[in-house]
């Protein structure tokens, strides 16, 4: 497991795009593309995870989450916020509706979801743990 720590800014979201790719790309068998949808998916959980320290007076840190297995790759984003319900999240109209365009937040879910094999919420009262799967090539050795 790897192991990166960040402050709740905006500013190091950045940095774990070149987290995530850096270890996708050199120590999997994984396509440009899928690499690409990853660093969304982690990115739209990492300012997921930002957006829940904000308001809250504390020094606490996001921390992202490498791990390997034969076939896969998980990447987990956790952060010390209030906690949600995955499910509470409304449902948006097709993007083909013009209903949709009133909608300008709470896309992140629906797009990691889109992204990744698998996708797991574990909320608690001390934050909520976003887990992303994605399925590939054995480790380079």
């Amino acid at each position: 497991m790897v192991e990166l720590e960040i402050p709740a800014e905006p500013e190091f979201v950045g940095l774990v795009r070149l987290f995530v790719s850096s270890l996708a790309t050199t120590r999997r068998e994984l396509a440009d593309d899928r690499v690409d949808d990853l660093k969304l998916a982690v990115s739209e959980a990492c300012t997921n995870a930002i957006d829940a320290h904000v308001g809250k007076a504390t020094s606490d840190r996001v921390i992202v989450r490498w791990a390997e297995g034969d076939d896969r790759l998980e990447v987990s984003v956790n952060d010390r916020g209030p906690g949600f319900d995955p499910s509470s999240i409304p449902q948006h109209p097709p993007v083909t509706d013009p209903e949709r365009l009133n909608f300008e937040r709470g896309l992140g879910i629906p797009l990691i979801r889109s992204l990744v094999d698998e996708v797991d919420f574990k909320p608690s009262a001390e934050g909520t743990v976003v887990t992303l799967v994605m399925y590939c090539g054995p480790a380079e050795e």
